[in-house]
């Protein structure tokens, strides 16, 4: 990841929606791209737009709420269970649910190496180092981990 202070290719438009980025190193890790956001990324999906509401995939079952609940059970589908924080466990892949007062605004997927990856909205993905750097009046904070045992 480049550092802030460099000559770099990070669109600078990030740090007008997310400040803490200005001080976090990060890196865009691939184009705009309208397919997909944030919430299919967490869940390794970047073929379709996940949306609870009537326009875009939810998993079968799952009530079409824009909750905390309903974006838990989503992800539980998956295998995803309430985790206890974002450090790196070895062993288990996390996702960081972020909120304000009106629900679920985002979600960030941690890599291997402890680093996270998100999709922001139609635009760029990039790889960031923590979660709390999308903390902001955009997204809200981060409220819930998710985890579940990487499959071999």
């Amino acid at each position: 990841m480049g550092t802030n202070g460099e000559a770099m290719s990070e669109p600078f438009h990030l740090f007008s929606h997310f400040p803490k980025l200005v001080a976090e190193r990060f890196a865009v890790t691939s184009p705009p791209d309208p397919l997909y956001n944030c919430i299919a990324w967490a869940a390794l999906d970047a073929g379709r737009w996940w949306e609870p509401g009537e326009d875009g995939y939810w998993p079968e079952g799952i009530a079409r709420d824009h909750t905390l609940i309903a974006f838990i059970e989503a992800y539980g589908t998956l295998g995803f269970e309430i985790g206890a924080d974002g450090a790196l466990e070895p062993g288990f892949e996390k996702i960081a649910i972020y909120t304000d007062r009106d629900g679920p605004q985002h979600a960030a997927r941690q890599l291997p190496d402890g680093t996270w990856t998100s999709k922001l909205g139609p635009w760029e993905d990039i790889a960031h180092v923590s979660a709390d750097a999308l903390e902001g009046a955009l997204y809200g904070t981060v409220v819930r981990y998710l985890r579940r045992p990487v499959s071999e």
